[in-house]
């Protein structure tokens, strides 16, 4: 798979919005890729997170740890296909990422942070800060989508599968906003 064929089936099956949007970041943006369209096919989840996989093939890792929601399909997948375990952290009721559910991470464990959309990084640096207070070695990090445009840097080796720069805004800046538009917000965290 390359980027033309990402992009091409992330639209096929209706996972590219348009309209006015809050991104789990808080930024506005007129774009939206909802990867759980995509992810909700099995074949096609399978085949991106062995494709994601294949970049870190040299990486040698313990376990995949995704960011409940949107990455937990993507990253089971790409654990599937180093062959490790797949959890995953998640928000607890106060909106604080955590690892719950009985899952551990074994001290210097070696582990793969797995995140749907990369904008600003911020969900994602969370889940790697609950790795690390839990010991864990943090060693690469990996997106179906980068779009961030590039702007996004880590302390480990990372990888998208695809980058698609797309324009996000403060609520301040935002031209749908001084436009008079409503946005809506489609992730799953509400909590900013």
């Amino acid at each position: 798979m390359n980027a033309e064929s990402i992009q091409k089936l992330l639209e096929e099956v209706g996972a590219v919005r348009h309209g006015h949007f809050v991104l789990s970041s808080g930024l506005h943006s007129e774009t939206y890729v909802q990867c759980a369209l995509v992810l909700a096919h099995p074949r096609h989840a399978e085949s991106l997170g062995r494709e994601l996989a294949e970049r870190f093939r040299d990486v040698p890792i313990g376990a995949v740890v995704s960011l409940a929601l949107g990455g937990l399909i993507l990253g089971h997948e790409v654990a599937r296909a180093l062959g490790v375990r797949a959890l995953f952290v998640e928000r607890d009721g106060e909106g604080k990422m955590s690892l719950r559910r009985g899952f551990e991470i074994q001290p210097g464990e070696r582990i793969l942070v797995i995140e749907d959309v990369w904008t600003t990084g911020k969900s994602t640096r969370e889940g790697a800060a609950v790795v690390e207070a839990t010991g864990g070695l943090v060693v690469a990090f990996g997106a179906l989508i980068d779009r961030s445009g590039g702007k996004v840097q880590w302390p480990a080796p990372a990888h998208a599968l695809i980058e698609i720069p797309l324009p996000s805004y403060t609520a301040a800046d935002c031209p749908l906003c001084r436009a008079g538009g409503a946005p809506v917000r489609p992730g799953s965290r509400f909590k900013t």
